[in-house]
């Protein structure tokens, strides 16, 4: 999987970190991020998708509702969260891709998370979500419009269709450690509890 150190550690840009990537190579890391997660999951069970844990990551700074901003996030939050910022990127940039110029706004679906109960429900949302996000990467022209820029914020650099893209896979990745302890920990909870009863 893709590295995203040198970005946070701002020794690179994204624009600098996916300078040589191409659609194809897109593809792959989003099949190595959805993979990545599955494998997070494999071992829940439906109890788990919904237990509250404590989580001090907890920070949706765009809930829809500000008493969720800091709600302590279930794996079905996180999951559908994380799924619903990567389709974004991965739609704005097929949207750069073939030359349309940025829009102020977002493009953002969110599946509601209280409706995610079961650990089959997060697996067909990761699933959902591949096969959206690689759908996406059809729709981009043989010859992409790479200097179809704008500007993200100060210092960041031109964004690009797979600077755009790679925003996606960076937040999947800096959620990645949140599913593997809330899986973790769901777990455990639940071992715990049967193991009492």
């Amino acid at each position: 999987m893709l590295d995203f150190t040198p970005v946070r550690s701002r020794e690179k840009t994204m624009a600098q970190l996916g300078s040589s990537l191409t659609a194809a190579d897109l593809r792959r890391l989003t099949n190595e991020m959805i993979d990545a997660m599955l494998g997070m999951i494999a071992e829940s069970q439906d109890a788990d998708v919904t237990r509250v844990i404590d989580d001090p990551e907890a920070n949706d700074t765009f809930a829809a509702a500000s008493d969720d901003v800091q709600l302590a996030w279930t794996l079905g939050h996180v999951i559908v969260h994380t799924t619903a910022s990567a389709e974004e990127a991965a739609f704005l940039a097929a949207e750069l891709a073939r030359g349309v110029p940025r829009r102020e706004g977002r493009s953002r679906s969110e599946v509601p998370w209280q409706t995610v109960t079961t650990v089959a429900q997060c697996r067909r949302r990761l699933e959902e979500s591949r096969r959206m996000r690689l759908a996406s990467l059809d729709v981009w022209p043989d010859q992409p419009y790479l200097g179809n820029v704008y500007e993200r914020g100060p210092g960041g650099g031109p964004i690009n269709a797979v600077t755009n893209f790679l925003f996606g896979l960076s937040h999947d990745d800096s959620h990645l450690g949140q599913i593997q302890r809330l899986a973790e920990q769901t777990r455990a909870a639940r071992l715990g509890r049967e193991d009492m009863g």
